[in-house]
């Protein structure tokens, strides 16, 4: 899962939500994109489709943060 985050004050609920979901993590890179404002986080996830798929549209819904996801088969 790729997440891109343009408004900083997103930033906690996104980190709430992948917290939410620590279960089924296995991991995580967060690098900051100083010189466009963009916080640039890459999650690897092992968990059934539709958990992805939650997790994907909740951080989705969130203000000035974009999410795309990549399944593998």
């Amino acid at each position: 899962m790729g997440i891109v985050i343009e408004d900083p004050d997103s930033v906690a609920a996104v980190n709430n939500i992948l917290h939410e979901y620590a279960d089924s993590v296995i991991g995580r890179m967060g690098l900051p994109h100083r010189q466009r404002n963009l916080g640039i986080i890459s999650v690897v996830l092992d968990a059934p489709q539709d958990e992805i798929s939650a997790l994907s549209g909740k951080i989705g819904r969130l203000d000035g943060v974009s999410c795309k996801t990549l399944y593998s088969k």
